[in-house]
């Protein structure tokens, strides 16, 4: 325990993370209100380390994203876009299959596949999709489709989440990544993102997917017309969930960047809130086991920092991402394997290459297994 904190206010939280006890809605504000950002962090680092050591992961994966055409209208979102634009795209399963392929290599052990409330493509589509790849890349694990997805999905068929989530899972689904969840406050979703699901249907999509035995990430978007309340609220349902399914594997953080959507008056995040919001989080989920630091939105500098504020996940090499990009982001879109293992381990952390479950990976010259 430091001598002293620059805010004595995190004096009875520092007292419960040290004694692992659960921290309250109120403490939770308490660290978002804070300016006492490195009191908060080494709060958050013990942990981090209490949970995961020095251990830093990393993935070699790419994202691939089969449309940006969607039905939504959300306001913080600069990807979607409707089918009649002329700068929309919709890929045919040929591509998607054509795209997974170019530049893939035995290294890479996951896909990430997110995209636009499109329309016209139907659940038959996505899981020919996903048969296609799993044909193509049968070692690869596909991590596709957030609740968001999930349910729009759902809704097009008539059919139920869990028979949707049962059809996508038989057809080569491994896992969710856990984006659309923004923040579960229904008076900012009808500012930011009116169009989607609402935060409970959010909760049980993710729910029903855990019930099934797959695994999925959650995420909340911050730095908009939210305020420390909405954030904690956020966590703490995020919390209550995992108690009940034990579903969720990682939590990422996500700023809002403005540019390019109807909000783009608002101001970005700096690096003082992206580095609380990774502490925050890793004090307040204490049962969720890692928190990544997601360097596509935080830039690579600021996620090795994070690195000491709670995170123990910088993500993986990418390769293309468009949903960041298209609001403005300026980070490079892809890391090689080795500048990965160069940032974690300039941070004084010890890199761990992983799969999507956090199963080590075992790599050798021309090959990797993964260990069990």
């Amino acid at each position: 325990m430091p001598p002293f904190f620059e805010d004595s206010r995190l004096r009875p939280i520092a007292a419960k993370v040290e004694a692992a006890e659960r921290l309250s809605f109120d403490d939770g504000v308490t660290l978002y209100r804070s300016f006492d950002l490195l009191g908060i962090g080494y709060l958050a680092n013990l942990v981090r380390e209490r949970m995961n050591g020095d251990l830093t992961f990393f993935n070699v994966n790419r994202h691939i994203n089969p449309t940006d055409v969607c039905v939504a209208s959300c306001r913080l979102c600069a990807f979607g876009k409707k089918a009649k634009d002329p700068n929309a795209y919709t890929m045919s399963l040929d591509q998607v299959w054509h795209v997974a392929g170019t530049g893939w290599t035995e290294s890479i052990t996951e896909f990430h596949i997110v995209g636009g409330l499109h329309p016209e493509l139907s659940l038959d589509w996505f899981c020919e999709m996903l048969r296609g790849l799993k044909e193509r890349f049968p070692e690869v694990h596909l991590k596709a489709f957030t609740m968001v997805e999930i349910a729009f999905l759902a809704r097009r068929a008539k059919i139920s989440i869990r028979e949707t989530l049962v059809r996508l899972r038989d057809a080569g689904m491994d896992s969710l990544p856990g984006g659309g969840a923004e923040i579960f406050n229904e008076r900012v979703r009808r500012v930011i993102c009116d169009h989607k699901i609402d935060g409970q249907e959010w909760l049980e999509t993710a729910r029903a997917a855990h019930e099934l035995g797959l695994h999925s990430n959650c995420t909340m978007l911050y730095g908009h017309v939210e305020n420390e309340e909405d954030r904690v609220d956020h966590l703490v349902k995020l919390r209550d969930l995992q108690d009940q399914t034990h579903g969720f594997v990682t939590f990422i953080p996500l700023a809002f960047h403005p540019e390019n959507t109807v909000l783009h008056h608002l101001p970005k995040t700096t690096g003082f809130h992206d580095l609380k919001a990774i502490a925050v989080a890793r004090l307040m989920l204490d049962n969720i086991p890692h928190i990544k630091a997601y360097w596509i939105m935080m830039t690579p500098r600021i996620a090795q920092i994070a690195l000491n504020f709670g995170a123990d996940d910088i993500d993986g090499t990418v390769v293309e991402e468009k949903i960041y990009h298209d609001a403005g982001a300026t980070t490079t879109q892809s890391l090689r394997r080795q500048e990965l293992l160069a940032l974690i381990r300039k941070a004084g952390r010890e890199p761990v290459e992983r799969d999507t479950l956090y199963r080590p990976v075992q790599r050798t010259e021309n090959a990797f297994s993964i260990l069990v």
